[in-house]
């Protein structure tokens, strides 16, 4: 078996190379199964994709999988969104922590994984990715300061819904700025008194040229902005107060247009639950 397997370089590979916690990249996947495929697709993420396809890798550290149900769909915006078309689509969403300074070394074992699992019939073909992509983490504001949970725990932690912000900037020089004015001027004070206990800020980069020819590739390298909130309490409970006007907000500052809002709440992994809620 060790020498089907070259468990010999698993020590050698162990012994270099960035070991923290730090969130450096994430994967962002939302997906959106093809309509009567919702249960099949619920059970193959759930009973083996979760785990053949994403966490059993190396330096993919930690998961979460979150799910919109109709309601939540209905509470999106903009309508004309550049992520989803229309802008309900994508019901689940996946986020994943990749120890900083290893992307690459999870990317190269990705890729082969995954022709592994085409190649051997595990990928659910019934299924449309929305917003795929693996992104660079670039900032994290926090609501609380030094207390609570940090970002690295944030898919551990029993949040009560995500917020996922999609925010394009003019080019790639206003896109610095806009990170800077939202993690230091506007993200604190929003942050204030509300029901998100961070946001974690990630940048989008572009997929391997070998990727899977089912997952298109990444839009807005260079100038677009991926907001996760992270909330301690179901994203309903203080929309039209916290979230409902994010738009508005982001265009009077100057530095960018808000492309997607979508509220979600975390699946119960191995069950089925809220699959009949979708439509």
């Amino acid at each position: 078996m060790g020498e089907q397997t070259r468990s010999e370089v698993y020590a050698e590979l162990a012994s270099v190379g960035p070991y923290g916690v730090r969130p450096g990249h994430a994967l962002i996947t939302m997906v959106e199964p093809h309509p009567g495929h919702e249960f099949a697709y619920n059970r193959w993420y759930e009973d083996d994709h979760y785990y053949a396809g994403a966490m059993a890798m190396p330096w993919m550290y930690a998961g979460r999988r979150w799910v919109a149900t109709r309601d939540l769909q209905e509470l999106r915006y903009p309508e004309k969104s550049a992520v989803a078309q229309p802008v309900t689509a994508g019901c689940y969403i996946s986020t994943y922590w990749v120890t900083d300074g290893r992307y690459d070394d999870h990317m190269k074992w990705t890729v082969g994984i995954n022709k592994r699992l085409n190649r051997d019939g595990r990928v659910y073909q019934d299924r449309t990715h929305v917003f795929t992509s693996f992104q660079d983490h670039e900032a994290t504001v926090y609501r609380d300061g030094a207390a609570g949970p940090r970002d690295y725990h944030a898919l551990d932690h029993p949040y009560q819904g995500l917020v996922v912000e999609v925010v394009d900037a003019e080019g790639a020089e206003q896109r610095a700025e806009l990170l800077e004015w939202l993690r230091s001027k506007h993200l604190p004070g929003k942050l204030a008194g509300g029901p998100a206990a961070m946001v974690v800020i990630f940048r989008p980069t572009p997929l391997p040229g070998d990727k899977m020819t089912y997952v298109k590739q990444v839009e807005g390298v260079d100038t677009r902005l991926t907001l996760l909130w992270f909330l301690n309490e179901d994203p309903r409970e203080g929309w039209q107060d916290h979230f409902a006007g994010r738009d508005e907000e982001i265009a009077a500052s100057g530095l960018g247009k808000v492309e997607l809002v979508a509220p979600f709440i975390p699946t119960v992994p191995g069950t089925d639950t809220y699959v009949d809620r979708l439509r």
